[in-house]
């Protein structure tokens, strides 16, 4: 990228939408994919680009020097990054998602983070999977996360705790649950593991941490989505780390397969199946099979962005975001990664003997959204949620 081009990026979103940074990058990213696969994480020339034109800086608080942008546009961007390389925009959800808990934490904190650092990247692991014990000034945390997408290239980890009392007893919230509290440290406090060896998304290099009787002040914690400890009052805090996980790797599905599809597309204009005189689009059968692949893939698309459009307009107005809103955006995520997975393996099928080239775009990016689906977002639990709540029942999930 030359510097005219950097410097119509960085002259603000104004001249060009986070979606159209993201389409910028795609001829990079793109030719990097391969690479990226094969060392397991993201490369420089690609991180270089990805910071230059922020993105991943979309949903930082503008206090901590972000963008706070809105989440419609935020999962257009990712969306975009997931049609060059699913690796790439997966880490960007990963990162953009953590990096929302600084609007629960105090500003000098913050800041700290990722307002020093305009190359600041937060990744954490899954669940609560750490035990801070309390001290005077803070915790002092010892755990072991795994699935940690993009620590290769974050400087700072979180670590999902449960508070230890100094009596021993574990501190629970007023339902009577254990309390969940994330730990921040920067990532040369921990001892990071190689484990990532996975059939799809390679490039995440999601591995495993762990921090031994280390001191967090008390001031690099939070509670994720307790409006109690939140300290910006943009809307965009209004949604839930849940929600934009959620909507972040719908997106990067889809993604994967309007790309598929797209690649398909142009192959079916020119390739004649063995024996066959005629190219595969004067097929009736293909023919079908591509007109049902838009309607899929655009629906579960537009349900997605309308959910995330409907919800961003209510919490706008300064109104807490409701559980109708959270149930469809749950089910739109989790519809919309289900049909494009479905997409994808049809159209992979439709490409015949083509498909299975390491060379073509094909193979590795069935490989990529099979692995989307086994993610937690993914989860045909989600529909029985949704099935709940309009069925008038209370819904049961702890991923709203």
């Amino acid at each position: 990228m030359d510097s005219q081009e950097m410097a119509s990026l960085s002259s603000g979103s104004s001249v060009l939408t986070w979606a159209d940074r993201a389409r910028t990058l795609r001829p990079l990213i793109e030719a990097a994919a391969l690479r990226i696969e094969a060392a397991r994480e993201l490369t420089d020339d690609v991180l270089n680009a990805l910071h230059e034109a922020r993105l991943f800086r979309l949903l930082i608080p503008a206090s901590a020097g972000g963008e706070e942008a809105d989440p419609v546009s935020y999962v257009e961007m990712i969306e975009a990054i997931a049609m060059a390389d699913a690796s790439t925009a997966w880490c960007l959800g990963q990162g953009s998602g953590s990096s929302m808990i600084a609007a629960y934490l105090p500003h000098d904190s913050a800041w700290q983070i990722f307002g020093t650092d305009p190359r600041a990247v937060l990744a954490w692991g899954a669940g609560a999977a750490g035990q801070a014990r309390v001290t005077k000034g803070g915790y002092i945390v010892n755990g072991t996360w795994q699935f940690a997408s993009g620590i290769r290239h974050a400087t700072w980890l979180g670590g999902h705790c449960r508070v230890i009392e100094p009596d021993g007893s574990i501190r629970t919230g007023p339902d009577g649950a254990p309390v969940e509290r994330t730990m921040l440290f920067p990532k040369s406090e921990a001892r990071t593991v190689d484990v990532w060896r996975v059939m799809g998304l390679r490039g995440t290099g999601s591995d495993t941490y762990s921090i031994e009787n280390l001191f967090v002040p008390e001031e690099f914690s939070a509670i994720r989505d307790l409006p109690a400890e939140r300290r910006c009052s943009g809307p965009l805090y209004s949604l839930s780390t849940h929600q934009i996980f959620a909507a972040s790797f719908a997106a990067v599905a889809l993604g994967i397969a309007r790309a598929m599809l797209d690649t398909f597309e142009t192959l079916a204009c020119t390739k004649s199946p063995r024996e066959v005189k005629q190219t595969l689009r004067d097929n009736a059968a293909v023919q079908c099979e591509v007109g049902l692949a838009e309607a899929r893939l655009g629906a579960a698309r537009s349900y997605l962005i309308d959910s995330l459009r409907n919800a961003w307009e209510w919490v706008q107005h300064g109104e807490p975001i409701t559980m109708a809103h959270r149930i469809r955006i749950r089910l739109a995520s989790t519809y919309a990664i289900h049909e494009a997975r479905e997409v994808a393996a049809r159209i992979y099928h439709e490409a015949g003997a083509t498909a299975i080239f390491e060379s073509q775009p094909f193979e590795r990016r069935l490989r990529d959204i099979n692995t989307v689906s086994q993610q937690v977002q993914g989860r045909r639990a989600h529909f029985e949620t949704g099935g709940q709540f309009y069925l008038g029942l209370t819904p049961v999930n702890a991923f709203l």
